[in-house]
């Protein structure tokens, strides 16, 4: 009897899920990254040329306290900075990065709208940077799940059939851990 070889599955796309606090900077092109958004924001920055690209998620726009704080990775001026110079050191080129972001819902009426000031800290962040906002979905009333291959820069986005307050309750459960020390990292 002659046994006949398997057929291998085709590669399997491998996923990432970023929570608040986290980034991801990949060239694979098996590589998909994925998070959940009610207020807190993503940035997904790419640079076509080089097939970099990454991911941050962030829960709060201003950073309090200092840089080195554990909880620094929860605000918006940490988690963008650090974004971006992982793109740097993987060997992405500032002038081709584009940017595509996605968040900044207003989750809860009645309280303050902590959405708004994500997406106008990432909007104003990027301009500031001269790193060009080439699409995205911010602000709105639902959250998202946001999918990411950041070889290509596609973006997909889904909205969540979960109730607004289930998303604003996953969002904040995830406590942020701090990233390891690499060595020097260059602020912007």
């Amino acid at each position: 009897m002659m046994i006949q070889p398997q057929a291998q599955a085709p590669d399997r796309e491998r996923r990432i899920h970023l929570t608040q606090g986290e980034h991801h900077v990949s060239q694979d092109s098996g590589v998909v990254l994925t998070t959940i958004l009610g207020s807190c924001v993503a940035a997904c920055l790419c640079d076509p040329v080089a097939g970099i690209g990454g991911m941050n998620h962030f829960l709060l726009p201003d950073q309090q306290g200092t840089r080195d704080s554990p909880g620094s990775v929860r605000y918006g001026a940490y988690a963008m900075e650090i974004l971006i110079n992982a793109l740097l050191g993987r060997g992405a080129r500032r002038d081709r990065l584009e940017a595509k972001l996605f968040g900044g819902a207003c989750m809860i009426a009645g309280l303050t709208d902590i959405g708004q000031q994500n997406a106008e800290f990432a909007e104003r962040f990027l301009k500031q940077e001269g790193i060009p906002v080439i699409g995205g979905s911010l602000r709105g009333s639902h959250a998202r799940r946001i999918q990411f291959w950041p070889r290509s820069g596609r973006v997909r986005q889904m909205a969540i059939a979960n109730s607004d307050a289930e998303v604003f309750a996953i969002e904040r459960t995830v406590v942020p851990r701090a990233p390891a020390s690499s060595g020097a990292l260059e602020l912007f």
